[in-house]
C-alpha cells in the first residue's frame, strides 16, 4: 500500500515518475557500463539535469523505475537527490518489455497527481512551468529530426487523436509528443485499469502511448497540450542525437553542485559521483563528445561494481509474450 503524498502546494504537482529501466542500446558503447540517463551532456548528466530542474520547480518526491544497471542510478541519487524523497521500483523484465510495463509497475506506489517523464530528455527548466498542473501533455511543432508519436489538437488545445508515427496524410497540424505528461489521480486510476488489461493480455512490448491513444479516442482521458517550442529540448536516443544535444546546449554553464541532504528510502552508503572534474595528471578528463569518443573510465562506473538484482517473485508471469527484445525499453 502506498502512502498518501497528496499535493498541497497551491494545487501544483510535486511528485514525478521517471522511467529509467531501458538498456539504451542505441547509445552503445556509452551505455556499456552505465544507464542512458547517466550519459554526460557537457558538465552534467541527463539525470542530474532532470533532478535539478525538478527541484527548482518545487518537486518533493521522485519515483524511479529502474532496470539496466539499476545500482548506478541508486548510487548516483544517494548523493544527488537535491533534497527530494527518492523511491525505486526495479523492473526485472527490463530487457524484454517496453515502457508500458514500466509504467504499469508504478500502479501501487503512485497515489497522487504526478508528472511522468522519460529518462532520455534534456530541456530548459522553464519548460516545466506549464506541466505542474494535472492532465497535460508536452508537445512541440514537428521538426525534421523528430520521429515517434504525434497528436492533433482541437481549438481548446486538447488532444483529439494520437498517431503512432509521423507518416501519413497531413490534413491537420500534428505535434510531436515530448514524452512528458501530467496526470490527475482520477486519470491515473483509469490509466492503471487499462494498463492492467494490456499486461494481462501479454501486451508488454507495447508503448504506453497505445493506451493513451485508446483512452483519448473513447473519451476516458483528456489531455491539454503544452507547447515546448519556446525553449530548447532534445530527446537523446543515439550517439548522433547526443552530439546534436551537446551543440544545442553548448552555451550552458550548468551548476553541478547539489546539497547532500537526502531522504532516500534505500539504505546503504555509496561513493559520490562526479563531485568535481577529476584529473589524470595535469590534464582534466574530457566530459564532452568531442570526436564521439566512448566515455573514459572516470566518467562511468566499472561494470564490476554492478550488482545483479534478484527477480521479483510476485510479478505477473508473462509466458511466451517476452520473446522479442526491445532495444530501448524504458
Amino acid at each position: 500500500m502506498s502512502l498518501d503524498h497528496s499535493n498541497s502546494d497551491n494545487g501544483n504537482i510535486t511528485t514525478a515518475l521517471l522511467l529509467a529501466a531501458g538498456k539504451g542500446s542505441r547509445l552503445y558503447p556509452l551505455t556499456r557500463d552505465t544507464p542512458k540517463c547517466l550519459t554526460m551532456i557537457h558538465e552534467a548528466s541527463i539525470l542530474e539535469r532532470l533532478v535539478i530542474n525538478l527541484k527548482k520547480q518545487g518537486f518533493k518526491r521522485l519515483v524511479v523505475v529502474t532496470g539496466y544497471h539499476e545500482k548506478c542510478i541508486r548510487d548516483f541519487l544517494e548523493t544527488r537527490s537535491c533534497g527530494m524523497t527518492i523511491e525505486y521500483i526495479f523492473s526485472p523484465l527490463y530487457a524484454s518489455t517496453n515502457n508500458i510495463y514500466s509504467l504499469w509497475m508504478a500502479r501501487d506506489i503512485i497515489n497522487e497527481p504526478f508528472l511522468l517523464i522519460e529518462s532520455d530528455l534534456i530541456f530548459d527548466e522553464s519548460l516545466l512551468d506549464g506541466m505542474c498542473s494535472p492532465d497535460r501533455i508536452a508537445v512541440g511543432c514537428m521538426q525534421p529530426w523528430m520521429n515517434g508519436s504525434t497528436v492533433t489538437a482541437n481549438g481548446s488545445h486538447h488532444v483529439k487523436k494520437f498517431q503512432s508515427g509521423i507518416a501519413g496524410p497531413l490534413d491537420e497540424i500534428r505535434y510531436k509528443t515530448v514524452n512528458i505528461y501530467s496526470f490527475s489521480l482520477s486519470s491515473w486510476h483509469n490509466i492503471t485499469e487499462r494498463l492492467g488489461q494490456y499486461i494481462s493480455a501479454g501486451k508488454v512490448n507495447d508503448y504506453y502511448e497505445t493506451v493513451f491513444a485508446e483512452m483519448v479516442a473513447d473519451g476516458s482521458l483528456s489531455l491539454e497540450t503544452v507547447s515546448f517550442d519556446s525553449k530548447r529540448w532534445y530527446e537523446i536516443d543515439t550517439v548522433a542525437d547526443l552530439a546534436k544535444a551537446e551543440k544545442l546546449f553548448s552555451a550552458d554553464k550548468y551548476e553541478t553542485i547539489i546539497p547532500y541532504n537526502i531522504t532516500s528510502k534505500i539504505s546503504g552508503i555509496s561513493r559520490p559521483f562526479f563531485l568535481t572534474s577529476k584529473k589524470q595528471g595535469e590534464k582534466a578528463v574530457t566530459r564532452s563528445l568531442s570526436g564521439l569518443r566512448p566515455l573514459t573510465q572516470s566518467n562511468s562506473l566499472n561494470s564490476m561494481s554492478i550488482c545483479k538484482a534478484k527477480t521479483l517473485k510476485n510479478e505477473v508471469p508473462l509466458q511466451n509474450h517476452l520473446g522479442k527484445i526491445m532495444p530501448d525499453a524504458t
